[in-house]
């Protein structure tokens, strides 16, 4: 399975790519995407639904992640974030790829144990979890990879639950009779 995580936002937004094979996470790519904060906001939005375009058709992801929103004192703020996740959602669906959305509670849950980690333990944890030489730049990079992550924790353990025999059985052929 190949993921596209976005961490978006109207500055930066991060975006990352892991494959998973024989139950073995892989760092494909990350980075930012970081209009110009001088250009008009509908430029902006334009600027990063076109990078994405680029890195769906290049890197073709199976399945795009998109953190959802926390809730936010700052309405302004948050309704330019939601522009932003509204183009990430829009570059998706016109790739014909399919979105989950997860709350940064349950990545931070899925990739470090604990819903109340702070950015730095997520940056850690993703870099162990990719076996990376360093933490992911920017750290809407990390966040990506980390909604990524999470997605396929989250598929396997819905595979599991959809098919419990097979994951019995597995169990079961796992562990050495004497």
């Amino acid at each position: 399975m190949r993921v596209l995580g976005i961490d978006p936002g109207t500055l930066t937004s991060g975006y990352g790519i892991v494959t998973e094979e024989d139950h073995k996470l892989f760092h494909v790519i990350s980075g930012g995407i970081s209009p110009s904060a001088k250009q008009p906001f509908p430029k902006r939005l334009k600027k990063i639904y076109e990078e994405l375009e680029k890195v769906i058709e290049k890197y073709k992801p199976q399945v795009v992640v998109i953190e959802d929103l926390f809730v936010s004192n700052n309405i302004k703020a948050a309704l330019k974030l939601g522009h932003a996740r509204g183009v990430a959602i829009l570059a998706a669906v016109n790739a014909g790829l399919p979105v989950f959305e997860y709350a940064p509670t349950e990545v931070k849950q899925a990739v470090v144990g604990s819903g109340k980690a702070d950015k730095k333990q997520v940056q850690l944890m993703v870099k162990v979890l990719l076996e990376l030489p360093k933490t992911p730049h920017p750290a809407d990079a990390a966040d990506a990879l980390a909604a990524a992550i999470c997605h396929i924790h989250s598929s396997r353990m819905r595979e599991m639950l959809k098919n419990p025999s097979s994951f019995r059985q597995g169990a079961r052929s796992s562990v050495k009779l004497r």
